[in-house]
């Protein structure tokens, strides 16, 4: 098996789905001949050729609105969007035809596509470049969310995306694109949506992340063993929609929750992840609940956003708040 990063596993997920099934083609903005703003196309339309791996003007509405159209007459479109904060004019396609278009047609009709995205903060780069926004998509029904958070999750995530008969954002966690490689078997089994992955198992606390933050994350719950406590640490991997069973059955177990993400603080993901645990496991919490996360404002420039960004400090304060009397 080779050791690839984050984003080298995208590109070989995209490269086993174009090469097994002819349905499958990549449209975006500088997709094709450049292979990408973060190179995760590199090669392909060299390899596929210009009708497979199509590069499109700057409309993302359009993007949006074309790969509806393929997918609905059989082709399963993987459309990328250059950065998450480009992303806002294809809301439209997506939450008015995408997310519907089963419904609408009464079955007759389906959307298998991918809009693929690069989100988040932590590369220096200008706020339109750093969106955390996943909670808009997964506030619409019908469409399936997905956040990667290392190479082998990327791979099988993005296989299973492209492979489901509905809509899928795919939102990839850019800082962390080349920060680690994984040994990642180029094999073309995908991973299950709709799927918590505990990436460490622990008794006294369950900490539920996603994306970049799993970093932090992790590095808190290694952090926290020293002191003696003991951390679970859950990867939501699908946001829409999330898969609560594990997470209740990490708080019955620990007692505690804390929630970490980098996204603005209010109506996100962590406070549906906070109110489902506080309405159907409200008597297996020993303390209140913590979320740890970005802050009601736009993303700083570089200067500050490392104090945007959730910290180890902070994620093991909040953890230890839960141990107060």
């Amino acid at each position: 098996m080779a050791k690839v990063t984050l984003i080298e596993a995208v590109t070989m997920a995209l490269a086993w789905e174009m090469e097994h099934d002819e349905r499958v083609m990549v449209l975006g903005e500088d997709v094709g001949v450049n292979g990408g703003v973060f190179r995760a196309t590199a090669g392909l339309q060299s390899r596929f050729g210009p009708d497979r791996v199509m590069d499109t003007p700057l409309a993302e509405s359009m993007i949006a609105g074309m790969s509806i159209g393929m997918a609905a007459q059989g082709m399963r479109p993987v459309a990328e969007i250059q950065f998450m904060g480009f992303i806002y004019p294809a809301v439209d396609q997506m939450i008015n035809h995408a997310g519907r278009l089963r419904h609408r047609t009464r079955g007759r009709l389906h959307c298998p596509m991918v809009l693929r995205a690069p989100f988040g903060g932590g590369i220096h780069a200008p706020e339109h470049h750093s969106e955390s926004t996943e909670a808009l998509f997964a506030h619409m029904p019908g469409i399936r969310v997905v956040i990667p958070s290392s190479p082998t999750r990327a791979y099988g995530l993005l296989l299973a995306a492209i492979r489901d008969p509905d809509p899928v954002v795919f939102l990839e966690p850019k800082r962390i694109y080349r920060l680690a490689k994984q040994e990642v078997a180029d094999d073309g089994k995908a991973l299950p949506l709709d799927t918590c992955y505990i990436l460490r198992e622990g008794a006294d606390c369950t900490l539920v992340t996603w994306g970049a933050s799993t970093l932090e994350t992790m590095k808190a719950a290694s952090a926290l063993a020293e002191d003696g406590i003991d951390c679970e640490v859950i990867d939501l991997a699908t946001i829409s929609p999330i898969d609560m069973e594990t997470i209740l059955e990490s708080v019955e177990k620990t007692g505690r929750l804390v929630i970490v993400h980098e996204a603005a603080r209010s109506f996100g993901v962590g406070a549906e992840v906070a109110a489902e645990v506080a309405e159907k496991a409200i008597y297996d919490l020993e303390a209140p609940i913590q979320r740890v996360t970005g802050y009601d404002t736009v993303m700083p420039l570089f200067r500050l956003e490392m104090q945007y960004l959730p910290g180890i400090q902070r994620i093991a304060d909040a953890v230890k708040k839960t141990f107060e009397d």
